[in-house]
């Protein structure tokens, strides 16, 4: 085997086996993990507000009545057959 090509599979399993170690080490760096999570989940569920969970909870119970009306006219017209 030429010496070329030993150090050429050589870079390339380190390449291999130093990439998941670095990305474990950075995943367990815990100022860049915390500040990027706490972020990302302030970003994802906000602080809860009285306006927008009463808008959600009127939102479900327009969903609730519109789908009871649905069964509602579908029973109805099988009734009618």
């Amino acid at each position: 085997m030429p010496v070329e090509s030993k150090y050429s599979c050589l870079k390339q399993m380190m390449l291999y086996l130093s990439f998941p170690v670095a990305m474990f080490w950075i995943s367990n760096q815990a100022e860049y993990f915390e500040e990027y999570i706490v972020k990302r989940k302030r970003e994802i569920f906000p602080p809860d507000e009285a306006v927008r969970r009463k808008e959600l909870e009127d939102f479900k119970e327009r969903m609730r009545v519109r789908k009871e009306q649905r069964i509602l006219k579908k029973y109805s017209a099988e009734s009618e057959n």
